[in-house]
């Protein structure tokens, strides 16, 4: 069998084999070559190993990672597979081989290696499963149930919607459905960007797969296998946004040491043993430490225990450049789509540690044997060291030492959705994608689709506990009956209004089944702009892409306009904002006057007495420490902050005299004279940051279309944004359009390295080729 590689002007690979499995391999192959450097950060990240050579900043992933049993649950995932679907896991197999294949000659290309001194490895069948397990871990936005227990804890129940993400929360992806009635072909047209943080290589992978059994153009993670989130296959498309659904929880677990080892409170007032063993997470040019990994029947217990030490064997210095400063600026901490903040990425990999125990036999996987159902009987009495020991966290009167518990679904049902892969790259019409999805797991999206027949979806897709309301919104006591999983949700289906169907994160089909979702603004712009015009072409699309109109920015506006008595600078600056057009354009003076204006409003609220107690987060993982920090929080519920009743004594209108004042006077932010793009530029995530590189500038703002998020209050540098954007033409697949922020070539210095970003900026997309007589023949292996 002969495997052919093309490919097209933007370098984008497009590869033909016999059958599904070799054109897998195709993929690993051609995606090893391309991304090297990405696949075996992500492979390190999903072994909870990216500190021994990326150094200490990454320790704090590892460590979550680590005690999240992540690597392990991937692992079952995989061994499930093979159970259930042999022909799936067979299909992954044949993609690792060919990962294992090309990563050598990647790796040779690829600078990072050297100045790291990492040698390539060899990756395992279950590893494209920790890959996307721990790429999509914080999607549902489990630590935000931190948050609202310190919110109330300080400020009661009120606070809770004050500081909700409706309002404004989140970034998010946009999509869109244009039924044919709509579009100047009659063919349904799907529209959209993924909003994501914009990683270096970038974190979707342009690419076209083709074999007798079909021929798939979409964005692919590199890592997995097939094309699960934007694909066209000639006769159907698909496109999917982040649901805003919640189906992680977290527990307070109760816990004592004794003989036997650390044991956890159940429901019916018993004691049961926790599974335990010990862990060493390597850092370069730092000692090891070694961690001690805990889990109950509800889950892994995240937080950190008494045990954690350095480990006292040294290791070898880090070469130059192995400690990148990961921690980028704080950017939303209730990110949607792109829940990877920039100190934190994928990792796991708990059981390849120092193996001073065998990993343990994890619960029961049945959703409803976690909790019981028995009433609470009351803890036995501790020994003193028992007592004053614990397992971290605070310790109860009663005996118990407190930690938090993860339970998510992967870990509870060994599944990750990967038998949804193989279906969707077969489907032929709309009927086979909603077939697929209904083995899609996590995240839970919301799903379009539409084929060539006229057909098309509007549904959520994934997997969803029913359980209590405590469970979904704040910290579950597990020792307390009531807080089990009961089963699973239905996964509800939208509509169409006149032949559109439009997805940004906001309330929708997925209402039911979230707490939180993000503002109706982008969402209501998309219609808005939809509804200027009876019909659409995919030409036409890419300016509803880039709109800059930024609707969350008419409360500050309106405290503005209520001013009196301004000094004559701070009134011809007010006279100013009240003029703008409200759009967030890279060359516009008045948006920049607005950012640094709202930059000093949030400051001060962030600095109010009436939020001191929430200024310094509580002792929890530094990985989910950026939903718990305050200045980001008001930053992004600004809106419901300044249009409350009451704030808790607090002068809105005195803040907002006070930031103008200071704005026209220069401090702290400058002159205001410049424009949004001086401030507002590109930051790309890197594992090896550039300290020399210099982000262009950017239109948008986190509530407009063009959602490129800054931190109002941190900083204006925007590390998320659109992480591809897309346009697929049901009527003629070649009249589709698609764009990344940099290239195909994770290469730096590479032709395609960075050859899209231009296009990006300026809001363009590349045509999509689809004639291989049009493509260059780069590549034929025999297999």
């Amino acid at each position: 069998m002969t495997i052919t590689t093309y490919r097209d002007a933007w370098g984008i690979p497009h590869l033909r084999a016999a059958d599904a499995r070799e054109l897998a391999r195709a993929q690993g192959r051609v995606t090893a070559h391309d991304r090297a450097w990405q696949l075996e950060v992500e492979r390190h990240r999903a072994q909870g190993t990216s500190a021994s050579f990326l150094g200490s900043p990454a320790v704090a992933w590892d460590v979550f990672a680590r005690r999240a049993r992540l690597a392990d649950t991937a692992r079952r995932c995989f061994e499930a597979l093979e159970r259930r679907d042999p022909e799936t896991a067979e299909w992954v197999r044949a993609y690792v081989a060919g990962v294992n294949e090309g990563l050598a000659g990647g790796a040779a290309r690829t600078p990072e290696f050297a100045r790291t001194g990492l040698a390539p490895g060899v990756w395992e069948p279950w590893h494209p499963l920790g890959v996307w397990l721990a790429t999509h871990i914080l999607f549902a936005g489990f630590p935000a149930k931190l948050w609202r227990e310190e919110a109330i804890r300080h400020l009661g129940e009120d606070a809770v919607p004050l500081f909700a993400t409706d309002g404004p929360g989140t970034s998010g992806s946009n999509g869109w459905l244009l039924a044919g009635s709509r579009t100047t072909t009659g063919q349904a047209l799907l529209a959209g960007d993924p909003h994501r943080f914009i990683e270096a290589p970038g974190v979707y992978q342009q690419i076209r797969l083709s074999c007798p059994e079909f021929d798939v153009i979409g964005l692919a993670v590199p890592g997995v296998p097939g094309i699960a989130h934007f694909a066209h296959t000639g006769t159907v498309a698909w496109s999917i946004t982040n649901a805003m659904a919640d189906y992680q929880d977290l527990y307070r677990e109760r816990l004592r040491r004794t003989e036997r080892g650390v044991e956890a409170l159940n429901p019916d007032g018993t004691w049961h043993r926790a599974a335990r063993h010990t862990e060493t997470v390597e850092v370069a040019g730092n000692p090891p430490l070694r961690i001690e990994v805990l889990e109950t029947e509800r889950g892994p217990l995240i937080t950190d225990t008494a045990t954690d030490q350095p480990h006292p064997t040294p290791t070898p210095t880090a070469p130059a450049g192995a400690h990148p400063p990961h921690s980028a600026p704080a950017l939303d901490p209730t990110a949607a789509d792109g829940a990877r903040p920039p100190h934190s990425a994928p990792a796991l990999d708990p059981t390849a540690a120092d193996g001073d125990q065998p990993p343990h036999t994890a619960p029961a996987l049945d959703p409803t044997a976690a909790d019981g159902d028995q009433p609470p009987q009351g803890p036995p009495a501790l020994d003193h060291e028992t007592r004053t020991g614990g397992a971290g966290g605070k310790t109860h009167a009663d005996g118990g030492a407190e930690a938090l518990a993860l339970r998510y679904p992967p870990r509870v049902t060994a599944d990750l959705g990967f038998s949804a892969l193989l279906p969707l790259l077969r489907a032929r019409r709309v009927a086979d994608v909603d077939r697929a999805f209904d083995a899609w797991t996590e995240p839970v999206n919301v799903v379009h689709a539409a084929d060539t027949d006229g057909g098309l979806l509007h549904r959520v897709a994934g997997r969803v506990p029913v359980r209590s309301h405590i469970n979904r919104t704040r910290l579950a006591p597990a020792w307390l009956p009531g807080h089990a999983w009961q089963g699973w949700h239905e996964m509800p289906y939208g509509d169409l209004t006149d032949g559109v169907a439009v997805m940004a994160n906001q309330r929708g089909p997925a209402a039911p089944l979230g707490v939180e979702f993000a503002p109706p603004h982008r969402a209501d712009r998309i219609r808005t702009l939809l509804d200027e015009r009876r019909t659409w072409s995919a030409a036409d699309l890419p300016a509803i892409h880039t709109d800059t109109h930024l609707a969350s920015a008419a409360p500050l506006l309106d405290h503005l306009a209520a001013l009196d008595d301004l000094t004559p600078g701070a009134a011809e600056l007010r006279g100013r904002l009240l003029a703008w057009d409200r759009r967030m354009d890279a060359d516009s003076t008045g948006a920049a006057v607005y950012a640094a204006v709202r930059t000093a409003v949030v400051r001060h609220l962030a600095a109010h007495p009436a939020f001191a107690a929430l200024a310094e987060p509580p002792a929890h993982p530094e990985v989910l420490l950026p939903w718990l920090a305050l200045t980001p929080r008001v930053a992004f519920a600004l809106e419901h902050l300044l249009r409350a009743e009451e704030l808790y004594g607090i002068d809105r209108p005195a803040v907002v005299r006070t930031a103008v004042e200071e704005v026209a006077a220069g401090r702290p932010t400058g002159t205001g004279t410049g424009t949004w793009g001086d401030t507002h530029r590109l930051a790309p995530w890197q594992a090896l940051p550039d300290p020399s590189y210099d982000g262009p500038a950017l239109s948008g703002d986190h509530d407009c279309v063009l959602c490129t998020s800054a931190v109002p209050g941190l900083t204006d540098l925007s590390a998320r944004g659109p992480a591809a954007r897309y346009v697929w033409d049901l009527a003629d697949r070649d009249n589709s359009l698609w764009v990344v922020p940099l290239g195909a070539d994770g290469v730096p210095g590479a032709p395609h390295h960075t050859d899209q970003l231009a296009l990006w900026l300026k809001g363009e997309l590349a045509p999509v080729s689809t004639d291989w007589d049009r493509l260059e023949l780069v590549e034929e292996t025999d297999v």
